[in-house]
């Protein structure tokens, strides 16, 4: 089997994490995003994956060669040498998705699930025809593009824009399983497969939804990203909680705590809820962390809070400072001491010595 990941261009949305490595290997739950991905399509017996890019393929070559190895599979990059939107990237990689008559999937590579692709595999192949779309649904489907099925059935009858009167409340999740006859239907160019193939094969009754059973998240901005590592964490604690941190004598727990077994933690701690401590990352005494990531090699200093924060790689906060509003330090930034940042987007190697009290960016 074979799958199609959709990493596009310079993942802007998630800057400055972006600015220093591509979107797919930023670290989610102490981990590249796209190794939770390769994981699960590999369960699912996925056995070639094709990446479609645009940016920085070299930076990726070296991490993916060591998958090949693990997972005994094959990874191949399809370049882009202008953007081809959600669909040209098929044929683009047309080659590799008809070595043979079985289906493929197609994910984006900045989506966070329970992905279930033994589930859509098996449902897929039941009905039969040329695609499914995986569904989560939402409680504000009037924000969405929305998913209208016939009666009784998944096959697809509609799609909705933003609808003003309740029409469901599914939404197209970003992941797909399709038979290699859609490249029948796509050309080699800028192409959008929501509002340019779906609804050729939805006239056709070819396009069934799949609902989604767990939770689902775009990680594709910081806000989200912090919102989805919550979800993460609380799947994690009802699937395998041995992997989270139990509370010891040097912290006190929040709940939904996953520490790296190399990250050191001071004495006297409140940590939680909702917390990723990534590797070699060394947290003071007294210090109060909260929905917050701290990636690898981070030091948070004595008595300092961090709330509503992702802390990059390499990056300092002082003894005292407190992080708050979504901010987020890109590589190497260093927080003085006795400082507060309200919101801030902070580009790598800076050093911050004054408050930043309103959100923004700081160059």
């Amino acid at each position: 089997m074979k799958a199609l990941i959709l990493v596009g261009g310079f993942g802007t949305r998630l800057r400055p994490l972006t600015l220093s490595v591509p979107k797919p290997l930023v670290d989610f739950a102490n981990k590249p995003m796209i190794l939770h991905q390769v994981e699960a399509l590999v369960k699912a017996g996925v056995t070639d994956i094709v990446l479609a890019v645009s940016y920085k393929p070299d930076v990726m070559a070296a991490l993916l060669k060591s998958y090949e190895e693990k997972f005994n599979i094959s990874i191949e990059f399809s370049v882009e040498k202008e953007p081809l939107g959600t669909a040209g990237p098929l044929a683009l990689a047309r080659k590799i998705l008809t070595k043979d008559d079985s289906p493929f999937f197609v994910l984006n590579a900045d989506i966070i699930c329970d992905y279930q692709f033994e589930k859509m595999r098996d449902f897929h192949l039941a009905h039969g025809n040329e695609g499914t779309i995986l569904a989560t649904k939402v409680e504000e489907p009037s924000k969405y593009g929305v998913i209208v099925t016939e009666p009784s059935s998944s096959l697809i009858d509609r799609f909705v824009e933003k609808p003003v009167e309740f029409v469901g409340n599914r939404i197209n999740a970003g992941i797909y399983m399709f038979n290699p006859s859609i490249l029948d239907r796509i050309e080699l160019r800028p192409t959008s497969i929501e509002k340019e193939i779906f609804p050729k094969m939805v006239a056709d009754n070819e396009l069934h939804t799949f609902d989604l059973d767990g939770f689902w998240m775009d990680v594709g901005q910081p806000k989200d990203f912090l919102t989805g590592t919550c979800l993460y964490l609380s799947s994690l604690a009802k699937r395998n909680p041995e992997q989270l941190a139990p509370p010891t004598e040097s912290y006190v727990s929040g709940g939904n705590v996953l520490v790296h077994p190399t990250a050191k933690v001071g004495k006297g701690c409140k940590i939680g809820p909702n917390v990723t401590i990534g590797p070699n990352a060394v947290v003071g005494d007294g210090v109060c962390l909260q929905r917050c990531v701290l990636m690898k090699g981070t030091q948070v200093k004595d008595y300092a809070w961090v709330k509503n924060s992702i802390v990059g790689w390499n990056s300092s906060v002082g003894r005292w400072s407190r992080l708050d509003g979504v901010t987020v330090l890109g590589d190497d930034v260093q927080i003085a001491d006795e400082i507060y940042v309200n919101g801030a987007s902070v580009l790598p190697h800076k050093s911050i010595t004054s408050n930043v009290c309103e959100p923004g960016i700081v160059m």
